[in-house]
């Protein structure tokens, strides 16, 4: 009786002791967060595999999986219907898991799944560290696919990066680790995965690159064929040899590092492997590499075959290879991009050999434009309210402690501002950029198709910002079509086996991105540049648009223009930066131009360019002496007390036309009417001008005004 009664005088202590201390409100939230949160996870868990059981028993067999070749035939056309190009997928022979060598096994297994062995779909530690790294990282969350992941998507699924795509991937992945062995689920994915160029399955991918089935593969080839799958294009030994045996090495590596080949076997020398000789490729492949990625955009998801109808003309292509072939400087790339006046790609070339190397420099390559940009510093002061025939000096400037200098050298004075960019003064050009600013010149750009990043030092004015061809020929595109947006497009149309049209090309939205005298006022100083400027390289005998650029040290050469309603641009260098001798846009890349062009406008009429300046009132507004009546209206005393008749001056050799407005001190003098250039028009420069510029009888020069200092690069 005493014990029952101590333990009662126990317990009631005990509850007395926590009524006086109750649970804090942040252990009771606690229990609850645990409670709940574990309730959530076994819900989850349960639709998880729920989920799982469902997929596991929908899926086809194993089997029906091996019967089953779901890649896609798409046969690309030219805008003649010409047949340009097939790529349809190639499987090979089937191999089994028993026959699979070892090494292709371990080389895939070690580059893309480590623990391929040990999960059971999903990978929890690499997804772990992945999200780890995304966190004290960039924020951008690596690749995390397991190789059933890999088979779930390649099979099943889209390579669209959405989180609904994830999710059922990974609920795809863990139903065939459920109804699959891991031999057959490797089994699958070596004879399914896409290694490029046509090539599913190792099989396909070994007979492609080195001539003999996949059961012979050695360490070194296996490597190179494991090595694909991250990237085919950019690590395919055909396209380039250098970047798969790099791959190729670090498959080795890892297989080493991993336990699964030995020191020797990891020091083979990969560079020996004897690849299958590939014929060429028609430089079309760089246009098809553009466009038919689009596809994915375009289209709902099929693997139906498919006929895609571009816009590439096939003469023109030729004609574009051709004329990049025979001018780019020995060592150095080419690349040219080739607008209809509705953004048609008509020709499209990234290089002088796709087979040697397949990178893209029409299109990808971010190189700096040169004296090409002053396109954008001339667009914002013509809105400003500058005229072609307007008055400019060339001087030297300081702007911000940045001297530009002129490609020659010298400085010319004063001259109007159509000869200042026929002629790429600098110095100009960074006086412009100064008065209207630079961030209205990178506003500019980015307005007329500019989607890289673009610099506002000083600089800027003279295409110190890289960019990429296919984005400089859309703009001055745009010029061409009197300031109206274009918008480069490569495919017109997307049709089945059976004919049904399952995409159709829409013209785009047109946006006014300057009014009619701006584009007016720069056709005319574009077509000055060619005329009598430093692009006179590029006259094709009608009328011509353009202008050149030379970047510091001769790296990059360009020059853009148009003619006929064709826009086309051309840039020239090395792809390692190293200055080319003798590089100039007006000379290589100006050829080039007119070589091509020759060609592209041969059964189009010329077409005149509208270079009439019809201006706004806010820039015909007269000034205060129009109050007192028109100069040329009335007479008037000199200061020498001499009566001067209306629109005349007395000068030292009589009464001659006045012309502008005069300094204080300073004597007009009659003005040689322009001689008409080749192609008819008018010349671009005044013969007065071009005295100065030449050495030649200079007139008394205008005392410049303090003018803003620009940048340094020496180009033109």
């Amino acid at each position: 009786m005493a014990k029952r009664g101590s333990r009662r005088k126990a317990a009631e202590q005990a509850r007395k002791k926590a009524a006086a201390n109750p649970p804090s409100r942040l252990r009771l939230w606690l229990k609850r967060a645990v409670f709940w949160g574990g309730a959530l996870a076994l819900l989850g868990a349960l639709f998880l595999g729920l989920a799982v059981m469902f997929a596991a028993r929908s899926l086809p067999s194993f089997n029906q999986l091996k019967a089953t070749q779901n890649a896609q035939t798409i046969v690309v056309r030219a805008r003649d219907g010409t047949e340009i190009l097939e790529l349809g997928p190639s499987f090979g022979q089937w191999i089994s898991h028993e026959d699979i060598p070892q090494v292709m096994k371990d080389a895939m297994i070690s580059v893309e799944d480590r623990r391929y062995y040990s999960h059971f779909g999903v990978d929890p530690y690499g997804l772990a560290r992945a999200l780890y790294e995304a966190a004290t990282g960039d924020g951008r969350i690596s690749a995390t696919s397991t190789i059933t992941q890999q088979l779930a998507r390649n099979v099943f699924l889209n390579s669209n990066r959405t989180l609904d795509r994830k999710l059922r991937e990974g609920v795809l992945a863990l139903a065939l680790e459920t109804k699959f062995s891991k031999e057959q689920i490797l089994e699958l994915y070596l004879n399914k995965v896409y290694f490029g160029g046509g090539a599913y399955g190792i099989d396909s991918a070994s007979r492609k690159f080195f001539s003999h089935p996949g059961t012979e593969l050695s360490t070194a080839e296996a490597a190179i064929i494991a090595g694909l799958v991250k990237a085919p294009s950019r690590y395919s030994p055909t396209a380039d040899v250098d970047a798969a045996v790099d791959r190729a090495k670090v498959v080795l590596r890892l297989m080493r590092e991993q336990g699964r080949i030995s020191a020797d076997q990891a020091s083979v020398d990969i560079d020996a492997v004897k690849l299958k000789p590939e014929a060429g490729q028609n430089s079309v492949r760089y246009f098809t590499d553009w466009a038919l990625p689009q596809l994915d955009i375009l289209l709902p998801e099929t693997f139906e075959p498919i006929t895609v109808w571009t816009t590439i003309d096939v003469g023109m292509q030729r004609a574009a290879q051709t004329a990049i072939e025979a001018n780019s400087p020995a060592g150095a790339q080419g690349a040219l991009v080739s607008l209809d006046r509705d953004g048609a790609v008509l020709a499209l070339v990234g290089g002088k050999d796709y087979v040697e190397t397949s990178f893209n420099r029409a299109t990808t390559a971010m190189r700096q434009p040169g004296s090409s940009w002053k396109l954008f510093v001339y667009l914002a002061a013509l809105e400003k309210g500058y005229t072609p025939e307007d008055r400019v000096v060339d001087t030297p400037v300081t702007i911000d402690g940045w001297s530009p200098r002129n490609s020659g050298g010298g400085y010319a004075g004063e001259m109007d501002l159509r000869s200042a960019f026929a002629y790429s003064k600098n110095t100009v050009a960074a006086q412009l950029g100064h008065e209207v600013g630079f961030g209205t010149v990178a506003s500019m750009a980015r307005r007329f198709g500019i989607t890289t990043e673009v610099s506002t030092f000083p600089a800027m004015v003279l295409g110190s910002s890289e960019v990429r061809l296919i984005d400089m020929t859309r703009a001055f595109a745009a010029v061409s079509a009197k300031g109206t947006s274009i918008e480069p497009y490569g495919i017109v149309k997307v049709t089945t086996a059976d004919g049904e049209t399952i995409y159709q090309h829409e013209k785009a939205r047109e946006v006014k991105l300057v009014p009619d005298y701006v584009a007016a006022g720069m056709t005319d100083l574009l077509q000055a540049a060619v005329q009598t400027g430093t692009g006179r390289a590029a006259q094709i005998g009608r009328p011509v648009a353009g202008k050149t650029g030379t970047t510091s040290s001769n790296k990059d050469g360009y020059f853009v223009g148009f003619s006929s309603g064709i826009t086309t641009g051309v840039w020239m260098g090395r792809d390692d930066n190293k200055a080319v001798p003798g590089l100039q846009g007006g000379r290589a890349p100006a050829q080039a131009f007119a070589a091509f062009m020759r060609y592209a406008v041969k059964d189009r009429p010329p077409e005149k360019f509208d270079t009439d300046l019809q201006l706004p009132e806010w820039q015909l507004e007269p000034d205060d002496e129009f109050y007192f009546g028109d100069p040329e209206d009335y007479y008037y005393i000199d200061e020498q007390g001499n009566l001067i008749e209306p629109g005349r001056i007395e000068g030292p050799r009589g009464n001659f036309p006045i012309e502008g407005e005069n300094q204080p001190g300073e004597v007009d003098r009659p003005r040689r009417p322009p001689e008409p250039a080749a192609d008819g028009a008018p010349q671009a420069a005044s013969d007065d001008f071009l005295d100065r510029a030449t050495g030649g009888t200079e007139p008394q020069p205008r005392q410049p005004s303090p003018a803003p200092r620009p940048p340094t690069p020496n180009q033109q």
